[in-house]
């Protein structure tokens, strides 16, 4: 069974007529969304860094604020929206800025929880810069949390996860919370 007849008899079960004229096309359109939803499943971090490794002195921190995220928790399928920062202590090589956005992007769109979101993250910048230190923090609010459930509008939720200098050194993780404040 498609995907999209999936979603014909999902609709189906909630009582939905689905041959009425606003639903005719939602299960192919759903079907469609879930899939561009979940598309991290599709990728790997080869892929989204494609190479754009290079050679550098600087071994200060590198910062990357505010990366708007959208993903989905893996409990209720519901929406969780928030931003990543990440930062990471270069040991000879930086990234290219717009790869850790992308690999921000492809943890977030699979099915997730946000502690293991934020690991993910950190393990692989990492394991792709054989950085120092790794420093990633995300805050975000979980529509499950505010559309359903106990329905608190104004509460959000933050994980970090700290790798190496980061984890080891007071002044390098002190640094990197007061930046991302």
């Amino acid at each position: 069974m498609s995907l999209e007849q999936q979603y014909s008899a999902i609709l189906g079960q909630l009582g939905e007529d689905i041959s009425r004229e606003g639903l005719l096309d939602t299960p192919k359109r759903a079907a469609k969304a879930m899939q561009y939803l979940c598309k991290g499943y599709n990728q790997t971090l080869e892929e989204v860094t494609n190479g754009a490794l290079f050679s550098s002195d600087n071994s200060e921190m590198v910062l990357v604020k505010n990366i708007e995220l959208y993903s989905l928790c893996e409990h209720h399928m519901l929406p969780f929206i928030g931003k990543a920062h990440v930062a990471y202590l270069p040991s000879g090589k930086v990234l290219g800025l717009s790869k850790i956005a992308r690999i921000v992007d492809m943890f977030a769109r699979r099915l997730q929880i946000q502690e293991n979101l934020t690991r993910q993250i950190a393990e692989a910048i990492e394991e792709v810069t054989d950085a120092a230190g790794v420093g990633v923090v995300i805050e975000a609010q979980h529509m499950c949390m505010m559309m359903r459930g106990v329905e608190k509008q104004n509460s959000s939720m933050v994980t970090s996860v700290m790798l190496g200098q980061f984890r080891e050194n007071v002044a390098t993780r002190t640094e990197f919370l007061s930046l991302v404040r």
